[in-house]
């Protein structure tokens, strides 16, 4: 039995040492045999970005030992060697102008090291890397291959600053530029990142920078397919219900196969197969916190959201869409790519359970600070849709709302909206893991939410009054949303009225519709 490479991003070790490696060469493959020149690509943290690089630089580096039995073994000619320059900013750089030059300063020190060259003291950290291109191309006489690992990082580390970030994203611009200034000595380049930032932004003259995120050809280069787990892993899978580890940690969608977060199937095996929520316990989603605050997001839009190609690649310092930020973290995906009004569209949602988990209880946290007080909720929520009991609904979802301390619907400017009082029962429904679907289409208009379990379908309808009128039961009845579920054991149609003042239910009407 292999060993399991968990936090191993260096090619050599995991081959090496005798550890597990899912065979990915055949894209490196494609990816140096095509006409292109710089390449991009985005993936979410901890899935395999920094070991693909890696790969390719042993690539380069001609070390056909470590390719025995691998797709590249016998194409490439491991004779033809490249001076590779390879730069990670994925320990950080700090927050200042002096600690980003003492940072890169340090990263390209390692890169003189590695390749034999030296930068004079007092070149900025711009002329260094222009001169270790040259340097490299003439030293070795071969056009230079330059890896550049989260290129984004520095303006992620800062991003709920704009100020920080700004600087962070006017250094990198002033260093990425020399790419573009030394064409004629490159060979290739390769950068990776979890955020695509504008070319206009961070890139600029970089007219022939290729972006594979979203090609389906390379939909599969970082994370494991089913068939490769199953094949990969196939001595621990004694007793594992696939379907279930499917449900909870697979779902990423780059328009190809859908894959794994590698470091979720590595923890879970490690963890004797339990299921937990292993790659959102080693993030800090504090971003979201933030700009959930700033803004009047409602949790049930963004989480079943509509997008097009320039909204998903408009990822900005000042031009933050929330929705683009969490499909390039990883806490949403693509769920259907479809044409509509000749325009290219993606529907979003969350991939799998463990985000579905996760994502939803931080929303509870933020929205409405029931940190401690929300196991209880969760359990009795189970309870009532589990017997159906919707008078008791009322009682729970009353005592989640009064439990909401103040400064609460102080400081979210959300909470002034309809939509705060929509997202915390959204967040309260999905994070137990049902199916619960907002803005729910039918052919009479968009539910607000729809949630099923055993075979029950509950209909809701909110609206934010001051005063009780039952328009929400109302709209339901007249518009037959509940048509769409007739193949349901039971259909309840739940309409509820809130107060801003009160901040709390005013109005709960439900019924049971009756259909045979």
């Amino acid at each position: 039995m292999k060993k399991l490479p968990i936090g191993i991003q260096t090619f050599s070790k995991i081959i090496e040492g005798d550890f597990v490696y899912i065979d990915k060469t055949k894209h490196a493959y494609d990816l140096l045999t095509n006409s292109g020149g710089v390449y991009f690509l985005s993936r979410p943290r901890r899935f395999g970005k920094s070991l693909f690089l890696d790969t390719l630089k042993s690539i380069f580096e001609g070390r056909k030992e470590l390719f025995k039995g691998l797709y590249i073994e016998d194409k490439w000619d491991f004779e033809d060697k490249y001076p590779v320059l390879k730069i990670s900013f994925g320990s950080g750089v700090g927050n200042t102008k002096e600690s980003f030059e003492r940072d890169l300063g340090g990263i390209l020190k390692d890169v003189q090291q590695y390749l034999k060259l030296e930068c004079e003291s007092g070149l900025t950290r711009k002329a260094c890397f222009k001169h270790l291109i040259q340097s490299a191309y003439a030293k070795y006489n071969k056009k230079v291959v330059i890896l550049i690992d989260e290129y984004d990082k520095p303006i992620l580390d800062n991003i709920t600053d704009t100020k920080v970030a700004d600087l962070m994203r006017i250094e990198l611009r002033e260093f990425y530029s020399v790419i573009k200034e030394n064409d004629q000595y490159i060979r290739l380049v390769f950068l990776t990142g979890v955020s695509k930032f504008s070319k206009m932004s961070l890139f600029s003259g970089l007219n022939n920078l290729e972006d594979i995120t979203l090609r389906k050809k390379y939909s599969t280069i970082c994370g494991y397919t089913q068939s490769e787990l199953e094949a990969s892993f196939s001595d621990r899978l004694d007793g594992v219900d696939l379907e279930e580890v499917k449900k909870w940690y697979n779902g990423y969608n780059y328009l190809g196969d859908k894959v794994y977060n590698p470091f979720d199937i590595l923890l879970f095996f490690s963890s004797n197969c339990e299921f937990k929520n292993y790659w959102w316990s080693t993030g800090n989603p504090k971003f979201l916190v933030d700009i959930l605050q700033m803004k009047d997001y409602s949790i049930p839009d963004v989480v079943n959201f509509e997008a097009t190609d320039e909204v998903l690649d408009s990822f900005d310092v000042d031009t933050i869409h929330l929705e683009a930020l969490l499909w390039q973290t990883g806490y949403l995906t693509i769920k259907e790519k479809y044409r509509e009004r000749n325009r290219i569209k993606y529907k979003l949602g969350v991939p799998n359970l463990e985000i579905q988990f996760s994502l939803n209880e931080f929303f509870i946290d933020t929205l409405t600070d029931q940190r401690t007080q929300k196991i209880h909720f969760q359990d009795n929520l189970w309870d009532v849709f589990e017997k159906g009991n919707l008078d008791q609904l009322e009682k729970e979802l009353f005592k989640i709302f009064a439990g909401i301390p103040y400064h609460n619907f102080t400081n979210n400017k959300i909470a002034h909206y309809e939509g705060y009082y929509a997202s915390i029962i959204y967040a309260y429904f999905a994070s137990l893991g049902l199916e619960t679907i907002a803005e729910d289409t039918t052919n009479k208009g968009r539910v607000d939410m729809t949630l099923r379990m055993n075979r029950r379908t509950y209909v809701f309808e909110f609206k934010l009054s001051e005063e009780a009128t039952n328009n929400p039961m109302q709209q339901i009845k007249e518009r037959k949303y509940y048509e769409k579920y007739l193949d349901s054991k039971e259909i309840y149609l739940i309409g509820i009225e809130f107060s801003r003042s009160e901040r709390n239910i005013i109005n709960f009407a439900w019924e049971r519709y009756e259909h045979h």
